[in-house]
């Protein structure tokens, strides 16, 4: 606890903070609060009580002329709650496991440090190939940060990790190589579908087209980022949404080499986006879903069509159900667990979270009769299946509803297939699965309810969402409106 009181001192009041120490010792510090004696006391006092509030005893004890290892170790205890959990964790097993190690053996000081010295330890760690290009890296951003703490603790004027290139000891580093370092690196930082989903982007469509001219990160510019994306728009089709997705990655990337001081400012920020298009997509009305229903049922699919159509599920949140997500006595289903299937590098890698995609899509839904007609049937179907396979039966996803007689969880790639072959061995108009979660929201839409339900029944976490996607689907309010003012067209 930091306590205090005010001392007249030169015409001015000062504030006498005390304080223990982490060994437990006392500390008093004095601040001048720069305000004269006359006609300030109330103002003093509210700025004493602030800076009680505000003052960290750890901060307060970090000597500039303390050594740069010891500051960096200080350093990793007030950073906690400044960075998110798994950065954090990166900054520390760099700080204690690299960089820390180096400096120990230097009597460098924190307020003494130069460029020359941070470009000394990356010179240590360079040789004899210690460290590659993404690790360096990531510890210029270690180093960089720590700095950027002194500066705001005034033990520095200015960060001098800022005039070092880690990797400057080598041939520049190509724009495409960089962005594979880069992917490197936040492997550990992302999560793996968002992970998957950049190995995708980057290894398949950005550095190709990057490849041939060979150009260095330094070499990039605004008009080559936007000439690329013309390339995409103009020879391969792209579509405006698509083009802004890539667009996303290459800033993300472009935003840390400017971050760490690669680059001087991000080229990716002075180039004009693709105009967002609307989403049209292909749905099926009430008709049509009658049909499809007619069609799927007591097939291994028709579980995914309900659960798509009627309740608007995407196929994450479907394969991801639980037995435990259902409450038959409340009669309601809570959406809270997902599993997704992503590729990296050619590999299948499956996905469990026991959270949604966004806070909002965590909902709870009311269990209509059907299918809670449906979910009891195929409740009896798994308890016989366990008893006449025995041993045989998959043990690994017994909690899970979506699941085949074996008891083997339904794979995510499983409904795309299974439910396009459904559709074209029937003669039904072709849609894509996620179009049963869009033919749900069109109906309820055309059946009066509100685009703030329709949020909530789908789980979109910002309510533009939904009124970008829907609102240009149903046309009978159209309708309705040109029949109201028919009376006055001129006859």
């Amino acid at each position: 606890m930091v306590t205090g009181h005010l001392r007249e001192k030169n015409g001015f009041f000062h504030m006498i903070l005390t304080y223990k120490d982490m060994n437990g010792k006392r500390q008093t510090k004095s601040v001048s609060t720069e305000l004269p004696i006359k006609g300030n006391k109330k103002r003093a006092e509210a700025l004493l009580l602030k800076t009680r509030k505000e003052f960290n005893p750890d901060t307060a004890m970090i000597d500039k002329n303390a050594l740069f290892a010891s500051f960096l170790t200080k350093w990793l205890q007030n950073v906690i709650g400044r960075v998110d959990a798994d950065t954090y964790a990166l900054y520390l097993y760099d700080t204690k496991n690299f960089i820390i190690p180096y400096f120990k053996n230097t009597d460098v000081t924190v307020a003494k440090i130069k460029p020359e010295d941070i470009e000394g330890y990356y010179q240590y760690e360079r040789t004899g190939n210690r460290a590659l290009n993404n690790a360096l890296l990531q510890y210029h951003e270690v180093i960089k940060e720590a700095l950027e703490y002194a500066v705001e603790l005034e033990l520095i004027r200015e960060n001098p990790a800022d005039k070092v290139n880690p990797i400057s000891g080598e041939v520049q580093i190509l724009f495409t190589d960089f962005l594979l370092e880069w992917l490197e690196m936040m492997k550990h930082n992302v999560e793996m579908t968002t992970y998957a989903s950049y190995v995708v982007t980057i290894k398949s469509r950005i550095i190709p087209y990057f490849k041939e001219f060979k150009l260095t990160l330094k070499d990039i510019t605004p008009k080559h980022i936007q000439d690329y994306y013309q390339y995409e728009l103009n020879e391969k089709g792209l579509s405006a949404n698509t083009v802004i997705h890539r667009h996303a990655n290459i800033r993300k990337a472009l935003q840390y080499a400017f971050k760490v001081g690669l680059i001087n400012f991000n080229p990716a920020d002075r180039i004009e986006r693709p105009k967002t298009g609307k989403f049209v997509g292909s749905i099926y009305d009430a008709g049509e879903l009658e049909a499809l229903f007619a069609v799927v049922k007591n097939r291994p699919i028709e579980l995914a069509v309900i659960l798509g159509a009627f309740y608007g599920l995407r196929r994450s949140e479907i394969v991801g159900l639980k037995w435990n997500a259902i409450d038959f006595k409340k009669k309601t289903l809570t959406i809270k667990h997902t599993v997704t299937e992503v590729r990296v590098d050619g590999k299948a890698i499956i996905v469990e979270k026991d959270r949604t995609k966004t806070k909002s899509s965590h909902r709870t839904l009311p269990l209509v009769e059907p299918f809670e007609k449906l979910l009891l049937r195929l409740k009896a179907e798994q308890e016989r299946d366990q008893k006449v396979c025995g041993k045989a039966y998959c043990r690994e996803h017994l909690g899970y509803i979506y699941v085949n007689e074996l008891g083997e969880r339904i794979k995510p790639g499983y409904i795309t297939q299974n439910f396009s072959l459904t559709l074209k061995n029937h003669g039904l108009k072709k849609i894509r699965f996620h179009d049963t979660r869009h033919s749900c929201a069109s109906l309820l839409y055309a059946n009066g309810v509100s685009l703030k339900e329709i949020q909530e029944w789908l789980g979109h976490s910002d309510i533009s969402t939904t009124s970008n996607i829907y609102t240009h689907l149903d046309f009978s309010s159209k309708v309705a409106s040109a029949n109201a003012i028919i009376g006055v067209y001129p006859s």
